[in-house]
């Protein structure tokens, strides 16, 4: 079969396709398919096509449409031609299907759903696997014969084989499947049918889905038989599931690529936790896009579940964080900063420099941003333990000594901040550090947790110190007066 005017590029030219629904958002396992297939294209010089497949008419949005395209485009994984949509192509799914009835390849049936049913139970009662008997195969019914679909004319037997390039043989007996449907009533096609179609028009040589469509390929063998086409090769990339081993669930589970953007994982870690998801080559974890590209091969691809371990894609997170240039890690964090900020985030030596020292201990940008809420918000919170521990009365002595120093101190650095320290510790009968630190820590950052004190301050600026320091001792004195009360 040959669309007039097109003739498809030899099955040597390696053409792939991502065929998503828009029916949400870009979802975890679709983006690996994405990948697979723009990774397979890549490697080996071929086209990268996407099509939208839209006939689910109540819920396919544009919105979705674009959700998708948005999320390809996030994850750097360019196509060359499209975005086609399958709606677009009704006309020629129906040339086709009128073909096929030309040929006695297919017939139109005119059996209601009811007696479809009840001959599919008295089938299964008898031992039988319910398929369609065949009950208007031989009728040649017309167009005029009312309400119908129309059913593929399938051989009584006969392997439906092929062989996939990842799970090896594959098939199902043409007599385990029957007369499949490929039109329906309202003269829309169904899924294999379209899709049969638009890959030989696209002329995709390789079919690269999800293993939950490795059942569905004998009836699309017996379409390409009867189109006269060869059919492609099929790959079928193992299934991913959650940590815990069951599918993954949206209600359970992060499944949606805008919402890892959202929760700050980069674009570079998503992708290459997503190619590891069934993929490897040997004993290598870090793989950036260019390495995809260069590496990726289906014989690589493995058959078991995939499980989505969220602390791989953390370390990895961690990893693409610690390489990013300061301007790119500054760009890709400011968004994230400004939303705990609640106000612009100025570029500021000291933004920049508490940026370097969060690399360390952010496996997300969501987590880097909440770190730094003690610079980024003029209030800070006290977490409640924190204060118990440390901004008690026993530590007014040290915080009243440290605050009348740093007030005087004519450099503010971390050199002249250690020092002040160290003099305060000696002059209060040589006091460990964390005596001195942490009731700091606290008061200035409202937890017992951020970088080296001393660090922490010269980002903080001397204004800003000086006045938390303050106010935490007023606060402790406020609190042992009401104590003293009671």
């Amino acid at each position: 079969m040959r669309r007039l005017g097109y003739d498809p590029p030899p099955m040597t030219d390696v053409r792939t396709r991502f065929a998503p629904s828009p029916t949400g958002y870009l979802h975890l396992g679709s983006a690996r398919t994405a990948l697979y297939n723009w990774a397979f294209a890549r490697r080996h010089g071929g086209k990268f096509i996407l099509r939208i497949e839209d006939t689910d008419r109540e819920r396919s949005t544009r919105e979705s449409e674009e959700a998708v395209l948005e999320g390809l485009r996030w994850l750097g994984l360019d196509w060359d031609e499209g975005p086609f949509r399958q709606s677009e192509n009704a006309q020629r799914h129906r040339e086709v299907v009128e073909q096929l009835l030309a040929q006695n390849k297919a017939y139109r049936c005119a059996c209601t759903r009811e007696s479809l049913e009840l001959r599919k139970q008295a089938s299964v009662d008898a031992g039988g696997r319910g398929v369609y008997d065949g009950h208007c195969r031989e009728l040649d019914l017309g167009p005029d014969c009312g309400p119908h679909t129309v059913r593929l004319r399938l051989p009584p037997d006969g392997m439906l084989g092929f062989r996939d390039a990842v799970f090896g043989p594959s098939g199902q007996d043409a007599s385990q499947i029957g007369d499949a449907i490929i039109q329906r009533s309202d003269g829309s096609p169904l899924f294999h049918l379209a899709v049969v179609v638009d890959d030989i028009d696209m002329g995709i040589s390789h079919v690269i889905r999800g293993a939950d469509h490795h059942p569905n390929t004998p009836f699309q063998i017996a379409l390409y038989q009867a189109l006269e086409v060869e059919p492609p090769t099929f790959a079928h990339i193992p299934l991913t599931i959650a940590e815990s081993g069951k599918k993954l669930s949206k209600r359970r589970d992060n499944v949606s690529i805008q919402q890892f953007q959202e929760e700050g994982y980069l674009a570079a870690a998503l992708v290459n936790w997503i190619v590891r998801l069934g993929w490897s080559h040997g004993d290598e974890e870090i793989f950036a896009l260019d390495d995809i590209r260069r590496l990726f091969d289906l014989e690589s691809v493995g058959r078991s579940a995939a499980r989505a371990e969220i602390a791989k894609l953390q370390w990895l997170d961690q990893h693409y964080i610690k390489q990013l240039s300061m301007n790119e890690l500054l760009q890709q964090a400011r968004p994230h900063f400004e939303r705990v900020a609640e106000r612009p985030v100025e570029d500021t030596p000291e933004l920049r420099k508490l940026l370097d020292l969060l690399r360390e201990r952010s496996k997300t940008l969501v987590e880097m941003a909440e770190l730094a809420h003690w610079y980024l918000r003029d209030e800070i919170e006290y977490q409640e333990k924190a204060v118990k521990k440390h901004l008690r009365g026993s530590a007014l002595t040290v915080m009243r000594a440290l605050l009348e120093r740093m007030s005087e101190a004519e450099e503010w650095s971390e050199e002249v901040l250690e020092g002040i320290f160290h003099d305060v510790a000696a002059a209060l009968g040589d006091l460990k550090m964390g005596k001195l630190a942490q009731p700091i820590r606290v008061a200035v950052t409202g937890g017992h947790s951020s970088p080296g004190i001393f660090e922490t301050l010269v980002v903080l600026g001397e204004k800003r110190t000086i006045q938390r320091i303050g106010q935490a001792i007023e606060l402790i004195e406020r609190r042992d007066a009401v104590a003293t009360d009671d």
